[in-house]
């Protein structure tokens, strides 16, 4: 059994925990869940031993073996396949000892344990789990340092999977992963026969997986059986019973208040109201249930417009003749259409994407647009690439600025952005606050038309479910990618799926492509099992491999490396003129006591060669995504 007793921690002044105590039982999963900053993942450190807390401990047998994935992503010019493989710690230095041996007892002694925990599985096991957060064959083998860092975050997860620790520690595992891969994580979840605790936003995952449901609210946690949607019930039940209360002491206080107002200066009843002033003093006041006023989305919704907004037919899509992504896509998107664009990472959804958004053009066959359609792109790039040091209200300023400071912040407050919120600096906001200024951003026009590639990836589960409602309340189109399947479940009503160089309707329901891939992921496994680890490339294949992806990727990886340089440059010497312009007083650099005018139009200058910048960035990792899967497709076909 895992034991917390007590657990104060403080964070720059404030209580992040207070007084926190709780028991899980051995076997258990538990989804450690609350509002973004309750505390979570200071609580998940401190179990893994990362950190101390400022009082109360954290006890469990002695003998447990932990499983943590770092935030450090592994890297080097080992390969995914023997990075995972290693993670099996005894297996690794047996074999090693194995090689080395001359004894003949000791010789039998390693072979025996080798038998005992299963050595002989490893690479088929390690080949499936890769396999499930997709990595392909070739993928499997390829070096470390040619993948970005998302993908060595899911090497991390894989080997601390392969691993099997006695208590398995996840920190929103599902970040990094595509819907495919959350997916099959859930799946391999359900199974692992040891204690698990995850923290996770992901309501399916809440629901499918985990038995007990760890909840940290106002420093304290309170530990519920069974799943989320049973987590939810008992509280909304626990608030009722709290409001009640609440009502009632209140209707107390004032009719013992009312005694006490009247009779208090009266000689024959000073007695009584002298006690019910004590009573008044005791009484604990209940607090008031109330949501999360700061929960707020919504999207202004466009004026008509005549369908189609998109006619695409028979489309080629990509950068270049050498990079072409997607062919032959024949798509039609009307204002009322709800679509959820599905496929592994790499396959082409953002590439797509990208071109609905009109960022880029067919490279052949036709794609038709509503000339008045406005869209609005949503992408973790941009949350990324806010001004840390400016406040939303001057983010909105700036692409606002023939609107009256009304407009502007009417348009905040849609997202949770009023009264002081509004002049806070990006910096001090949370990753969910960030990811709200964003689509409040490219929403100010009323879009007809909105792409959310990945919009849920640092908000909580209240956020994603007020989302979904904002999304559902829109009526313009919606085009959507994301690995949370409840919300695609609530939002869309038509799938697309984005596979072998094409994309598709997908005739079914998200049931029945989880159900697909799951059925791939069976054949996959019994596969394995008839040839464990499946068929290898040879070390001199792998070596070459390796070289030809180096060899074909330095030069874009140069290019995404010096494209991201000069954003950083352009993004600090805008917000240098913007420092100048909106606090002249305050400002004490290169720009001061240059008229305004002059600052305006260098400003434009600015931006337009920032969106240059960009636009090269985008075209060079995609460019570099797909050479990537290309140089994958050859290496899978050389080792068939």
């Amino acid at each position: 059994m895992l034991t917390i007793t007590d657990i104060t921690v403080r964070l720059g002044g404030h209580v992040i925990l207070d007084g926190a105590t709780a028991s899980i039982p051995t076997k258990s999963r538990v989804g450690l869940v609350g509002r973004n900053g309750a505390g979570k993942s200071t609580l998940l450190k401190l179990i893994a031993g990362i950190g101390e807390a400022d009082s109360g401990s954290i006890e469990m047998p002695r003998d447990t073996r932990m499983g943590y994935v770092a935030q450090e992503a592994p890297a080097g010019p080992t390969s995914p396949f023997e990075n995972v493989l290693a993670a099996d710690v005894e297996r690794a230095a047996l074999m090693d000892e194995a090689e080395h041996a001359t004894d003949a007892h000791r010789i039998a002694e390693i072979h025996e344990r080798l038998l005992t925990i299963d050595a002989h599985t490893a690479p088929g096991r390690a080949a499936r789990i890769l396999a499930g957060l997709g990595f392909d064959e070739t993928m499997q083998h390829r070096p470390l340092d040619s993948f970005s860092g998302g993908w060595r975050m899911r090497v991390a997860l894989a080997a601390v999977l392969f691993s099997e620790p006695d208590l398995l520690l996840l920190d929103e595992p599902s970040n990094h992963l595509d819907l495919e891969a959350t997916l099959w994580l859930e799946s391999f979840l359900k199974s692992y026969r040891a204690t698990i605790v995850v923290v996770s936003h992901e309501r399916d995952l809440l629901n499918n997986v985990v038995d007990h449901i760890l909840h940290v609210d106002h420093g304290k946690v309170t530990l519920y059986v069974g799943g989320y949607d049973s987590f939810e019930r008992q509280r909304r039940e626990q608030q009722a019973q709290a409001e009640s209360s609440r009502l009632q002491q209140e209707s107390k206080r004032k009719k013992l208040q009312a005694f006490v107002d009247r009779w208090r200066f009266k000689a024959h009843t000073a007695k009584q109201a002298q006690s019910r002033l004590k009573a008044l003093a005791r009484m604990e006041p209940v607090a008031a249930a109330t949501e999360d006023p700061t929960l707020v989305f919504e999207f202004p919704s466009p004026d008509e417009q005549r369908p189609p907004l998109v006619n695409m037919e028979r489309a080629k899509i990509g950068y270049s003749e050498d990079a072409v992504i997607l062919n032959n896509v024949s798509l039609r998107i009307d204002p009322d259409d709800r679509i959820a664009l599905l496929g592994r990472n790499g396959n082409g959804k953002t590439t797509l994407a990208r071109l609905l958004s009109g960022q880029l053009k067919p490279m052949s066959g036709s794609m038709a647009q509503s000339g008045k359609m406005r869209v609005g792109y949503f992408s973790q790039h941009q949350v990324e690439e806010l001004d840390y040091q400016d406040t939303p209200i001057q983010h909105m300023t700036r692409l606002m600025p023939d609107a009256k400071p009304g407009a502007v912040r009417g348009q905040l407050a849609r997202f949770g952005f009023s009264g002081d919120k509004a002049g806070i600096e990006v910096k001090h906001l949370s990753g969910g606050e960030r990811a709200r200024l964003a689509l409040a951003l490219i929403t100010r026009d009323a879009p007809h038309m909105l792409i959310l590639d990945e919009p849920t990836n640092h908000l909580d589960v209240d956020a994603r479910e007020s989302l979904a409602q904002a999304l559902n309340e829109y009526n313009g189109a919606v085009v959507v990618v994301s690995h949370d399947r409840h919300l695609l479940e609530l939002t869309s009503d038509r799938l697309v799926l984005v596979a072998d160089g094409t994309a598709k309707e997908f005739t079914g329901t998200l049931d029945d492509y989880r159900d697909l891939l799951l059925s791939r992921a069976d054949a996959a496994a019994s596969n394995d099992d008839e040839a464990p680890g499946g068929k290898r490339l040879s070390k001199k294949d792998q070596r070459k491999a390796a070289a030809d992806a180096r060899e074909q990727t330095q030069a874009l990886r140069k290019a995404v490396k010096q494209a991201e340089t000069e954003m950083a440059s352009f993004s600090a010497k805008r917000s240098d003129i913007d420092r100048a312009l909106f606090d002249p007083t305050g400002y004490d650099g290169p720009h001061k006591n240059v008229p305004a005018g002059q600052l305006m139009k260098t400003r434009g200058e600015i931006e337009r060669k920032l969106e240059a910048a960009e636009a090269k960035w985008l075209e060079a990792s995609e460019a570099l995504e797909a050479a990537e899967a290309v140089l994958a497709d050859q290496g899978a076909r050389r080792a068939s």
